[in-house]
């Protein structure tokens, strides 16, 4: 079986975010969606909120599980016996970004990046930008998947 890792902050986890797994799901046999813990970051939602919140959007894919990790991503593919690891494209500064990433993961003995490119309705679409508007009192419901689009 074939695994791979999608991986982020995701605080929030975005519809954009819900786009590129259904994306990937008919090409792995199992995805793990890693929820980046990072103490230097102020977040939004706990790391176990975003786990919970992402965990029960696909409570019915046998092919998903959700993780929260504190370390290098190549450690947790590791880990998870992954050869690939998911990554989001929505702009020429997300693609250098997460080319760099990829060619030093691949320096120190990571799995492959596969990189998905954001449908175009939803490239404007970030955790930032959400956090920035619900901080602000805007409601972002449209911006979140809910569990009933599954």
């Amino acid at each position: 079986m074939t695994t791979a890792v999608f991986t982020g902050s995701f605080d929030p986890f975005t519809i954009g975010h819900y786009s590129i797994v259904r994306r990937a799901l008919p090409l792995f046999g199992r995805i793990v969606i890693g929820v980046g813990v990072n103490e230097r970051k102020q977040c939004m939602l706990s790391a176990d909120e975003r786990v919970c919140r992402i965990a029960k959007l696909y409570a019915g894919e046998p092919k998903i599980e959700v993780r929260a990790y504190s370390d290098l991503t190549t450690d947790f593919a590791r880990r998870e016996n992954a050869g690939f690891i998911i990554k989001g494209v929505r702009s020429v500064k997300d693609f250098e970004y997460e080319r760099e990433q990829a060619d030093i993961n691949r320096m120190i003995g990571g799995p492959e990046t596969v990189l998905f490119y954001a449908e175009p309705h939803l490239a404007s679409i970030s955790s930032s930008v959400v956090r920035e508007l619900a901080h602000f009192g805007m409601d972002v419901s449209c911006f979140i998947p809910s569990v009933n689009e599954e």
